[in-house]
C-alpha cells in the first residue's frame, strides 16, 4: 500500500519492514477495505461485543503487551508477527494460546495475575479464519476479566497477514514514536502458567459427604435452570446454587467450604491446563461416562472443544480431579460424569 507518505516515520518503511509486505494500494482504498472487511466478517464469541475504532492507542508503542492468539495459527505466522513487531515497536513480551487464557474462572484469573506481574499495559488479540486475520489491541484492565468491552479496541482485519501487518506499521507510526527498543527477536510461547494454587489431586473431595458446595450460576438463565435441575436430581449432598460472581471469601462467610468449577476449551488443552500428562502422541482421549447409571468409555478427539469440572477448596485452593478423566462435550455430561464418579467412589446412593 503505498504510502504517500503521511507521516515522516514512514519514509523508510522499506528499511523497517521487508519489502515482501508492502503492496501497493493507495491509502484510501486500503481503508475502504479495511471497512468492507469489518463488516463482512462475523466476529469471535471473544471479541464480537468489543467497542472497534481504527485509531491505534497512542502509547502502543511505549507499553508492554501480551498476544493471545488463535491456536491454529502455525509458528511461522507468529515468528512472522514477532519479526514485524520487532521493527514496529510493539513489545510482545509473551504468546498464549487464546482458548487457554479465556478456558475459565481459575485459569484465567491465573494469567491476569501474571500479565499484571510482568507490567503489561496492553492485550494483542490475534483471530485467525480462512478467510482473513484480525489483529486487536485493547487496554488490559489489571482484572480477571482482562478487559473491558466497552473500552475502544483497535482492529485491523486483512485477508493477508502481510498486509495486516503493514497497516498496523502505519496506523501506529502514524500517531506515535516507537519507544520500544529492546524486543524479543522470537515470540515466547513456552511460559506456563498454573492455575492451580494448592496441590493438585487426582481423587474425588470426600469431605464433600459432611462439607458444604457453592455451586454458581453460569449467567444464563436457560442454563442456571438445567444447573438446579441437574444438582437436584443427582447430588443428594449439601450445596446451593449461588449467584454470579460471589467474592469467594463471602462464600467462605456464608459456610461454604468447596466451590464448583470447570475448564472449557479443547480437551488436550484442557488436560494441559489442570496438569495430566499430555506428552505422549494421542489423537483422542477416552472419558467415563455414565449413560443409564452404568460406566462406560466415551472417546473424543482431543482437538473437540470439551467440558471439565472438578472441586476446589476455598480455604486451601487444592484441587481435587477426580480418579478419572470425564470430560465431555456438552456441560451437562461433563457434570454428570462427574458427580456420578464421585457418588461411585465415595459409595454414595
Amino acid at each position: 500500500m503505498v504510502i504517500f507518505k503521511p507521516h515522516k516515520h514512514i519514509d523508510h518503511i522499506g528499511a523497517l519492514l521487508d519489502k515482501s509486505y508492502v503492496s501497493y494500494v493507495p491509502m484510501w482504498l486500503m481503508h475502504s477495505i479495511f471497512l468492507i472487511c469489518l463488516t463482512g466478517h462475523a466476529q469471535s464469541p471473544v471479541t464480537s461485543k468489543l467497542q472497534l475504532t481504527e485509531n491505534a492507542p497512542v502509547d502502543l508503542l511505549a507499553s508492554r503487551a501480551i498476544v493471545l492468539h488463535d491456536h491454529i495459527f502455525k509458528q511461522s505466522e507468529l515468528q512472522e508477527i514477532q519479526k514485524a513487531f520487532q521493527q514496529i515497536g510493539i513489545d510482545a513480551v509473551a504468546y498464549f494460546e487464546k482458548d487457554i487464557v479465556m478456558a475459565g474462572k481459575d485459569v484465567t484469573k491465573a494469567f491476569a495475575e501474571y500479565f499484571a506481574s510482568r507490567q503489561v499495559k496492553y492485550l494483542i488479540l490475534l483471530e485467525k479464519s480462512e478467510s482473513r486475520f484480525q489483529f486487536i489491541a485493547i487496554p488490559f484492565n489489571q482484572k480477571q476479566s482482562l478487559f473491558d468491552v466497552a473500552t475502544p479496541a483497535w482492529s485491523v482485519q486483512n485477508e493477508r497477514l502481510k498486509d495486516l501487518l503493514v497497516i498496523v506499521f502505519q496506523d501506529s507510526w502514524r500517531s506515535q514514536k516507537k519507544q520500544n527498543f529492546l524486543i524479543n527477536e522470537f515470540p515466547e510461547t513456552d511460559i506456563k502458567v498454573d492455575p492451580i494454587k494448592g496441590n493438585r489431586q487426582e481423587f474425588y473431595a470426600i469431605d464433600l459427604k459432611v462439607d458444604n458446595l457453592a455451586v454458581p450460576k453460569f449467567g444464563n438463565e436457560v442454563m442456571d435452570k438445567e444447573l438446579e435441575q441437574l444438582f437436584q436430581a443427582s447430588y443428594p449432598l449439601k450445596y446451593k446454587i449461588t449467584e454470579v460472581g460471589v467474592d469467594e471469601q463471602e462464600l467462605r462467610r456464608q459456610g461454604f467450604n468447596y466451590v464448583m468449577c470447570f475448564v472449557h476449551t479443547r480437551g488436550k488443552a484442557a488436560k494441559e491446563i489442570l496438569g495430566y500428562d499430555v506428552s505422549r502422541p494421542e489423537t483422542a482421549y477416552a472419558s467415563i461416562t455414565f449413560p443409564s447409571g452404568q460406566l462406560q468409555l466415551k472417546t473424543i478427539p482431543e482437538e473437540t472443544e470439551v467440558y471439565k469440572f472438578y472441586f476446589r477448596h476455598i480455604d486451601n485452593e487444592n484441587v481435587f480431579l477426580g480418579t478419572k478423566w470425564d470430560a465431555d462435550i456438552q456441560w451437562q455430561d461433563a457434570l454428570k460424569n462427574h458427580i456420578m464418579g464421585f457418588k461411585a467412589e465415595a459409595k454414595i446412593n
